[in-house]
């Protein structure tokens, strides 16, 4: 008697596991995913390309004058190469100190140079994702998706949405630049 209850217990368990597995399939079923690799949005997408050809027309003065600073720093060395042995010790001491405040200057600037661009980077990047999520939510909106991943390690080509998605982003290129 008591086995036949637990065969019953066991049986009953298990229509129930049944059940729920196929009410939770059928409730899937109609359920539509898709994949979006945001790295590759990031690479590919108009609006961040034209970010950064902006930022590179913001930055080019100074980077000129960087450049211009470079330039005269190695003119220096290049006298002192040239005529140190021959010049004045005064003369020789001066130009000695001029280059050793020269390379602490141009050391200072190529890193406040860099750290400003990558601010202004970070700053542009962090508009464009904002932008670029409101394209993919806009995207799988229209196009019915319930549920849209971001960067997986596994997915096959069929759910992958990220062509399409550029493909938008291209098409509103004329419209929207992204933020920038």
């Amino acid at each position: 008697m008591q086995l036949t209850s637990l065969v019953i217990a066991r049986i009953g368990f298990l229509l129930g596991a049944l059940l729920i597995a196929f009410t939770a399939n059928a409730q899937t079923e109609g359920l539509r995913v898709g994949v979006v690799n945001v790295t590759r949005l990031l690479e590919q997408a108009p609006q961040v390309q034209s970010a950064m050809v902006g930022l590179q027309e913001e930055f080019a003065p100074r980077q000129q004058e960087f450049e211009s600073l470079q330039q005269s720093y190695q003119e220096n060395q290049e006298i002192y190469q040239r005529d140190g042995a021959v010049m004045g010790e005064t003369e020789r001491l001066d130009l000695e100190r001029e280059l050793r405040d020269g390379e602490r200057v141009i050391q200072r600037e190529q890193n406040e140079l860099i750290e400003d661009f990558n601010i202004r980077r970070n700053e542009e990047l962090g508009a464009i994702q904002g932008f670029l999520l409101q394209e993919v939510q806009a995207y799988a909106q229209a196009e019915g998706y319930d549920l849209i991943v971001a960067d997986v390690l596994y997915f096959s080509e069929g759910i992958d949405i990220t062509d399409d998605v550029l493909q938008r982003l291209q098409a509103g290129v004329s419209t929207d630049d992204g933020g920038s």
